[in-house]
């Protein structure tokens, strides 16, 4: 099943970004963090190769709403986003980032299993918000290392 294998890559990005940040000791909290969701997506691997186990997913709940805690604090301390911004920064931002994107195959492959399977919303629900997380993080990641987000520029004119 796809959406497995998408889990499995999100999971060993997230191991690679967890990596990327370990030596920045500004980042600690960033990386015990990682270590929680890597668990986390365990759970939701769980969930999707055992859908019609009668887990009702509300473990899966608490850990999207500390997502949401998380996400909320950081973004009082970062700048306002006035554009797109491109991928990057510092090793571990652009880490994080490449997770993000890890994150959002993951969800599409799991709305497509949704089509086929009765998955609890939780799944959806974490997944969503665990990119916004690694996003933040990401930016995060960026200002508390003194980098400028680098802004899009605009479409290509020909």
């Amino acid at each position: 099943m796809s959406a497995c294998g998408a889990l499995d890559e999100l999971n060993c990005s997230l191991g690679v970004a967890r990596a990327a940040l370990s030596n920045d000791p500004k980042l600690k909290s960033v990386a015990r963090a990682l270590v929680r969701i890597q668990a986390d997506c365990f759970s939701v691997g769980h969930l999707l190769a055992a859908p019609r186990n009668p887990c009702n997913g509300d473990a899966l709940r608490a850990a999207t709403a500390k997502l949401e805690c998380e996400i909320d604090a950081w973004d009082k301390e970062l700048p306002p986003l006035k554009t797109f911004i491109l991928p990057g920064g510092s090793a571990a931002a652009a880490a994080l980032h490449v997770a993000r994107a890890a994150t959002r195959r993951a969800e599409r492959q799991t709305v497509a299993l949704s089509a086929v399977e009765n998955l609890p919303e939780s799944v959806l629900a974490y997944l969503n918000r665990l990119s916004s997380w690694l996003f933040t993080a990401a930016r995060r990641a960026n200002q508390l290392n003194a980098l400028a987000e680098t802004p899009w520029k605009g479409p290509i004119s020909r």
